[in-house]
């Protein structure tokens, strides 16, 4: 444990201290810290570069079974903080789910070691140089006409979390990020599109000629768009909106939702909502994943968790609370913010399918492929799913003219059960959906 860590674990110690002398049956208490760089260019130039550190608490109190958090910067008076908790404790309403995390699930003592931090820390010359390498590759491809500009970061984020039931753990992430935007076109015909990559580990970043390079392609394919005619297309998504929609699964299956009632997956537990060939893992203690975690956010070591057994769902992502208010037990998913503690999944995987992109491209014949989808008209209550689209039709197996200004819509619970997945499993995200197709969905368009 380095000095920082003991010093804010030592803050975090005080603070429970201070709450259970202010009259707190149980309490917890998490510091979270975060430093980062970045570097910002447009046209060649820097045009913004930013460096920022931050240390906040947040304590969460229980008196009986009335529950309050409260949240200040690392320099707040700790008996003051914590009497304000008790205070406000004492006059929330009684919620009888509230409360710790049982002694028996917390995680072991001990590091474990997921390999989540990478201590490099490079030079602002070499973020520049990163940044202008970025935006050159993207402006180079013919037919790009401007640009909205390069980025690259670098920085780590951490969580020291203590309670009263003796737990104490630390945990620390870095993340290293590249990205460019780039337009295409003149006046009225002018298309922009983007390109990043994001790591845990330095090395692990692609280089930023050809990160820059697929932006500037991208940008260009999008021109000259045309219409689509209103009808019923099988629908195939990039993986970037894939993750979007597999998202809206997680979403629903979300204890919290299920708890609210707020979910069109709340009837369906052991019951079919994927195809047979089809599974969705969450799995916390992965090595070098963005969404790994050695402990959740009330101290409990979440395991691998099978959310979806081939097509089937088999449960749902639960913190404490919200776990006994469905009778059922916490399975480590608990993630902490300035508001308190809810449910979030992990790494969420996908069973990937037996054909590459091209092959379910291939397949479809004549549909469309979207790339880039607008506004939020996604309905998690009644699954009811229509957003705006971008993207390529495909002609005889074939991507070929691009097309913009349609609608695609249809219900999640019939789009779930009618998917066919592609082989192109992205692990740089906590997310991880291939490309995918939708075998029918109403299209408004032209």
């Amino acid at each position: 444990m380095d000095e920082d860590t003991k010093r804010l674990t030592g803050t975090a110690e005080r603070l429970i201290a201070a709450a259970r002398k202010a009259g707190a049956d149980a309490a917890d208490a998490a510091v979270v810290r975060s430093q980062g760089r970045s570097v910002e260019v447009r046209l060649g130039r820097v045009e913004d570069t930013e460096s920022a550190e931050s240390e906040d608490l947040a304590l969460r109190v229980f008196v009986g079974r009335r529950v309050a958090t409260v949240s200040a910067d690392v320099h707040a008076d700790i008996d003051r903080l914590a009497e304000r908790a008790v205070a406000m404790a004492r006059v929330s309403p009684e919620d009888r789910y509230a409360s710790l995390a049982p002694k028996d699930r917390l995680a072991p003592s001990g590091d474990l070691d997921l390999d989540l931090y990478d201590a490099t820390s490079p030079s602002s010359e070499a973020m520049v140089e990163a940044a202008l390498a970025l935006e050159d590759a993207a402006r180079s491809v013919a037919g790009v006409t401007n640009s909205g500009g390069a980025s690259v970061s670098a920085g780590a984020s951490g969580l020291v979390l203590v309670t009263s039931e003796g737990f104490v753990g630390e945990r620390m992430r870095s993340g290293f990020s590249r990205s460019v935007s780039v337009i295409a076109g003149e006046g009225t015909g002018m298309e922009r599109d983007y390109d990043f990559d994001s790591r845990i580990h330095y090395a692990d970043l692609e280089s930023p000629e050809a990160i820059g390079r697929r932006a500037g392609e991208r940008t260009v394919r999008r021109l000259s768009p045309g219409k689509v005619a209103t009808g019923s297309y099988p629908i195939v998504f990039d993986p970037r909106v894939a993750r979007g929609l597999i998202g809206s699964v997680i979403g629903a299956i979300n204890g919290a939702a299920i708890a609210r009632k707020t979910s069109f997956l709340m009837d369906r537990m052991d019951r079919e909502i994927l195809p047979a060939s089809v599974s969705i893992v969450d799995e916390p203690l992965l090595a070098r994943r963005p969404g790994s975690r050695p402990f959740d956010g009330e101290g409990v070591r979440g395991e691998t968790l099978t959310l979806v057994e081939n097509g089937i769902l088999k449960a749902w992502l639960l913190d404490t609370a919200t776990a006994g208010e469905l009778g059922l037990e916490t399975n480590g998913r608990a993630a902490r913010s300035s508001g308190g503690v809810s449910p979030s999944s992990s790494n969420v995987s996908v069973t990937p399918g037996e054909v590459s992109p091209e092959e379910l491209i291939a397949e479809t014949k004549s549909g469309i492929y979207v790339h880039e989808l607008i506004g939020q008209g996604v309905n998690l209550v009644t699954g009811d799913y229509s957003r705006g689209a971008t993207g390529f039709l495909i002609e005889d197996g074939v991507l070929t003219r691009p097309v913009s200004e349609f609608t695609i819509a249809g219900n999640l619970r019939e789009m779930l059960l009618a998917l066919t997945l592609a082989d192109d499993l992205d692990t740089r995200f906590s997310l991880v959906a291939p490309t995918l197709r939708v075998e029918r969905m109403t299209v408004a368009g032209n």
